[in-house]
């Protein structure tokens, strides 16, 4: 992962998304979850790989607990978890191996993208890894408060609150702060960009990029 260039992974976190769509048997999908945990815990260690996953299983079987409970049949409910596991995980990896400013420099060279946007969009993703680290820890405070998913359906989405709440607080106090860093450093005044770093296409991109399209053409044909 860390040979490929930065266009080459963002186009990957996109034919992941389209795979994570396109996969409907329940072992594909597992297998995609696994492979992305593969080769995170082989960029970013195992421990960071377990945290990572693990925040996101409790998500999925969030997700996936709360589709059953309204009526959805079990296997497509854990379909809809595997596929919110494997969409973000994908990030998650991208970020592991990438630095935030090759992933900018991309954008902005090679995409056309305007600084001020390709910036919003990395420092968005950015914070995935630390918003599923806040949310498993809002999870083990409220359980050590007696938090529990149990009773009817009511009962239920307003224990849900307890989860969602701090979360999204937390969220909000984030983007301000960095709201208030941006403006006092004086953010979008420059209309010139520098930047550093190899972010060039090579064989083994070109390569990566005919095996995502052959497996995105395959996925969509069946």
């Amino acid at each position: 992962m860390r040979k490929l260039a930065p266009l080459t992974k963002l186009i990957l976190t996109a034919a992941v998304t389209v795979w994570a769509l396109l996969l409907k048997s329940l072992p594909a999908l597992g297998l995609l979850v696994l492979a992305q945990a593969v080769l995170l815990a082989a960029a970013a260690g195992i421990r960071q790989a377990l945290k990572t996953v693990g925040g996101l299983a409790v998500f999925a079987s969030l997700l996936a607990f709360l589709q059953i409970a309204f009526g959805m049949d079990y296997i497509k409910s854990i379909a809809i978890g595997l596929r919110m596991m494997a969409m973000p995980l994908v990030f998650v990896l991208v970020f592991s191996t990438t630095r935030t400013r090759d992933l900018t420099a991309s954008l902005v060279k090679q995409c056309r993208v305007p600084y001020e946007y390709a910036f919003m969009f990395t420092a968005a993703l950015r914070f995935i890894p630390d918003f599923i680290a806040e949310s498993k820890a809002v999870l083990e405070a409220q359980a050590c408060r007696g938090y529990t998913a149990r009773g009817n359906i009511l009962k239920r989405l307003k224990s849900y609150v307890a989860i969602v709440g701090p979360l999204v607080l937390k969220a909000v106090s984030r983007s301000e702060t960095m709201a208030m860093s941006l403006e006092l450093r004086g953010f979008g005044a420059r209309n010139a960009r520098s930047f550093t770093g190899n972010i060039t296409l090579t064989a083994v991109d070109y390569f990566s990029l005919l095996i995502m399209v052959i497996v995105t053409a395959l996925l969509a044909i069946n």
